[in-house]
């Protein structure tokens, strides 16, 4: 057995891993062409269209509405679909803040299903046991970028007549059965701040294929604005509150360059995680994430999990024994399920002590987060470990990532 590199044995990782540029010349092109515009405006110039119009044809939608980041898309999604005060909105527990906000902002309920434990997504068996009269939107959250068992909701939303947005903030170019995450559910949602796999600073995407829904995301992201009535007064007409979620032209701009990679990008993540899944594969108490069959994961980290009493080692001590051999790892993915954060349990969503949505009248219900738990979610959170994948990673840096793995796997299996 190698000596481990954390008990002064040679480490696996000896050399840098690979790094690039993620912007370049057709990013400087199209925010040249942006500011020869002399707009910035993206009703007045032509990038944030144009993005929008290409997004759409990649991904085979009718519609794609920009937004000014990836929650704002998520807003405008939840918006379209009608979501308001008394309303529940069921998504996952391991997510971003940028899921919640939205369903907050709109006075309605988050309530959170249960994880399958290999695929960390939420699941049709888990959904239906949340679903009340009160339902009115189903948030799917393809966490990594590892498809959910999709057409199983599909028809539960379908039979109870609740609609379905899919966050697929970490799952750019990700498939489900030969489907693109994103345009499968009723609205899909993409972000493009820095730590996604593209980038324009910040910036969403909504995709749609319904005419009227998409009328509806673009208002919703405009203060309610009409501007497809071609008429000034009319445009005007303000039915009802709606933020400003405008995307600028220098974002529209840089995203446009990123589209032009974001396929490539998300091939050699995918690549990337199948290759350390499959050298991983079958070490006792080391368990990586599951792809379901004819789908394919975009992999935005890595996550794996393992057992404590199996491997003989808590993972605290795994974690500093992967960092030791060159590898950076991360023990978990958030600190605890959102349901645990304290906007949350202390029903606190705004400051002044209010408890709306949680204790509205139009809401006429009590819900208690710290009974509601997702026991399958707090073990993903526990047992797991992150690893973070760049596309500039080499072959060689793959190898280096798997090898320590099964290296400090095998030391403390047989110690």
């Amino acid at each position: 057995m190698e000596k481990l590199a954390i008990h002064g044995g040679e480490k696996t990782k000896t050399d840098s891993f690979g790094k690039g540029k993620r912007f370049g010349e057709l990013e400087l092109k199209h925010l040249k062409e942006a500011l020869d515009q002399n707009t910035l405006f993206y009703w007045y110039g032509t990038k944030v269209k144009e993005m929008c119009r290409k997004f759409s044809e990649m991904y085979g939608a009718k519609h794609c509405v920009a937004t000014s980041s990836g929650t704002a898309a998520i807003h405008t999604a939840l918006g379209t679909a009608g979501v308001t005060v008394g309303d529940e909105v069921i998504t996952s527990p391991i997510t971003d803040m940028g899921t919640i906000i939205g369903i907050l902002y709109q006075n309605a309920v988050p309530v959170f299903a249960d994880l399958d434990p290999n695929t960390y997504n939420m699941t049709a068996e888990s959904i239906e046991k949340k679903i009340t009269g009160k339902t009115k939107a189903i948030l799917i959250v393809h966490l990594t970028g590892n498809p959910s068992d999709v057409d199983p909701i599909m028809e539960l939303a379908k039979s109870r007549g609740i609609m379905v947005i899919e966050d697929c903030a970490q799952a750019y170019y990700a498939y489900y059965k030969g489907r693109l995450l994103g345009t499968i559910g009723d609205i899909g949602c993409f972000s493009l701040n820095d730590f996604k796999h593209i980038s324009a600073g910040d910036g969403g995407m909504v995709l749609l294929n319904n005419e009227e829904l998409y009328r509806r995301a673009l208002r919703f992201t405009d203060k309610n604005y009409d501007r497809l009535a071609n008429d000034p007064l009319t445009m005007r007409k303000v039915p009802f509150l709606a933020p400003n979620y405008r995307m600028t032209e220098l974002q529209g701009a840089v995203a446009l360059g990123q589209l032009e990679r974001v396929e490539d990008i998300c091939k050699r993540h995918s690549q990337i995680g199948d290759a350390i899944t499959k050298a991983i594969t079958g070490i006792d108490g080391i368990f990586p994430p599951k792809t379901l069959e004819g789908c394919k994961s975009s992999y935005w980290f890595y996550l794996f999990r393992m057992d404590e009493k199996i491997l003989g080692v808590d993972r605290a001590e795994f974690v500093k024994a992967l960092t030791a051999e060159g590898i950076p790892a991360q023990a978990g993915y958030i600190p605890c399920c959102v349901y645990d954060y304290d906007i949350l349990k202390n029903h606190n969503a705004y400051e002044g002590g209010s408890q709306c949505p949680f204790e509205c009248p139009f809401y006429g219900k009590k819900i208690d987060y710290n009974a509601e738990r997702c026991v399958n979610a707090e073990t993903i959170l526990s047992t797991s470990i992150k690893i973070g994948i760049s596309q500039f990673y080499t072959d060689k840096d793959v190898e280096d990532i798997s090898k320590a793995i099964i290296k400090v796997s095998k030391w403390y299996l047989n110690r």
